[in-house]
């Protein structure tokens, strides 16, 4: 199977190359599209994106005419992948691409339908962030259990692993951070094998470039009871 590797990229000139190389060099054994959307960065990403494009064959990048949001730019990725698996890739360096094998070899072997990555199941290091986020990610993670019936412990987690055919059974209409409930719930209604595997993360602050805020926090408890009481 091809496999398409999505990633919203937003101002992220110190990370976007190195990420790349992380991707290239962890999944060899695959055969891999690397798809990428640009929100109308204005940090000098843009010329990092055309110069990696220009210089690699599995490489491919959109550019969206104003900023969007990362749902947004995920909806528009899974539209344009060309790959039978889609797997979420941020553009920083909080999550490493390595972690992606063990979910992607679920669905390959017929296990899983679709994988949801896990900070909290322990398979690697997790930075000591903080408290405050855990609290919030505890809550949208519970509610959304709730109203699914599923046993996850981290849906705000970017890394979801899922078939293209099952994407394109659902109609995504978030375009921020409220894209990762609205997807959990969305893919729990198509009643997959949904599996959680644990993987490492190196989280950044709000001084190190980290985007979501309260504000995203509130949308996401939002998307939860309207994705899940209605379609």
């Amino acid at each position: 199977m091809y496999i398409s590797i999505v990633i919203p990229c937003f101002n992220e000139f110190k990370t976007i190359k190195e990420i790349i190389y992380k991707i290239n060099s962890s999944l060899k054994k695959y055969q891999f599209e690397i798809l990428i959307i640009d929100d109308y960065s204005s940090d000098g990403s843009i010329d990092i994106l055309n110069e990696i494009a220009s210089e690699n064959k599995n490489i491919r990048v959109l550019f969206n005419s104003k900023n969007l949001g990362k749902g947004a730019s995920l909806r528009r990725g899974f539209k344009e992948a060309r790959g039978d698996i889609i797997c979420i890739q941020d553009a920083d360096l909080e999550y490493d691409p390595s972690d992606l094998t063990k979910m992607i070899d679920l669905i390959l072997d017929g296990t899983a339908d679709a994988v949801i990555g896990s900070r909290f199941r322990g398979n690697g290091p997790v930075r000591a962030n903080l408290f405050i986020n855990r609290v919030a990610n505890f809550i949208i993670t519970t509610l959304t259990n709730i109203f699914t019936n599923l046993s996850l412990t981290d849906i705000e987690c970017c890394y979801k692993v899922f078939k293209k055919n099952d994407i394109q059974k659902i109609n995504l209409k978030e375009n921020r951070f409220g894209i990762e409930p609205e997807l959990t719930i969305k893919l729990a209604k198509l009643n997959l094998k949904i599996f959680e595997v644990g993987i490492s993360y190196y989280g950044r602050t709000k001084d190190e470039g980290k985007k979501i805020g309260f504000i995203d926090g509130l949308r996401a408890i939002y998307c939860i009871f309207k994705y899940s009481l209605f379609k």
